[in-house]
Formats: structure tokens, sequence, C-alpha cells
């Protein structure tokens, strides 16, 4: 279920689709997604433990989101009034989330464009040279 959740996490901008570009070009796209979907775990493990909310969140988006769940498990229909799902509606909040969204994936990029990958850690000799006694 995670990958399947990375699949569309990685449709959308943010930094979650940063980090799978990146893997994505060392490594394969499949491999890529199971990277992501191990970080979506980490991140709903930190939500759930620290029983906070995403800090990437798209609350226009969220809300709206959640209005339909709501809709689907039968609550009634509010006709005529505005709920918390309205802010969606408006074009400038849609487009201003969405580049929020974008930004936070060119910092993610910014921070990661000078890390290269490590090889094999050589020992500083220390551990190796005879002891003096």
């Amino acid at each position: 279920m995670l990958v399947e959740a990375t699949w569309q996490a990685v449709r959308g901008p943010g930094p979650l689709r940063a980090f799978y570009q990146r893997v994505a070009a060392r490594r394969s796209t499949h491999i890529a997604a199971v990277a992501v979907a191990r970080k979506l775990a980490v991140i709903v493990w930190h939500m759930l433990s620290k029983e906070e909310d995403y800090a990437g969140v798209r609350p226009a988006l969220h809300a709206k989101k959640l209005r339909d769940l709501e809709l689907r498990s039968g609550q009634p229909e509010r006709r005529g009034q505005r709920g918390s799902a309205y802010e969606y509606n408006l074009t400038r909040t849609r487009q201003e989330e969405r580049r929020r969204a974008e930004q936070a994936e060119v910092t993610y990029r910014r921070l990661t464009e000078g890390w290269t990958k490590r090889g094999r850690r050589v020992p500083a000799g220390a551990a190796t040279e005879a002891r003096l006694s």
C-alpha cells in the first residue's frame, strides 16, 4: 500500500518527489519508489508517535479530501453553506498551495545538490600503529 501511495505522492510537487527523482537518477524507478515508501512509513510513524500533523500538508486540499470522505460515509450534505472545503474552490488558493509545495521541492533539491556518495572509509591509521610500551 505504501508503494501505491508513493506513486501518487511523486506525481505532485514536494520534497518527496525531489527525493524520488534523486534516487531514481542513481538507481531505478522501482528502487526509488520503495525508498519513498520507506520514507512515508517513517513519516507516518513520527506523526503517530508525536501526535502531530504532516508539515507539508496543503490545507485546502486536505479539507476537501476530508469533506469528500464525510460525504461518502453518509454525512448530510450542507448545500448553500460554505464549509471548510470551500477554500479549495478558489483558484488563487490552489495555486498558492501548489507554489508552496514547489518551493519546498526546490529547497530540498538545493539542500541535497552537493551530496555525494561516500566510498569505503579507510582507517586513519591510529588503530594499525604499533603501540609504544
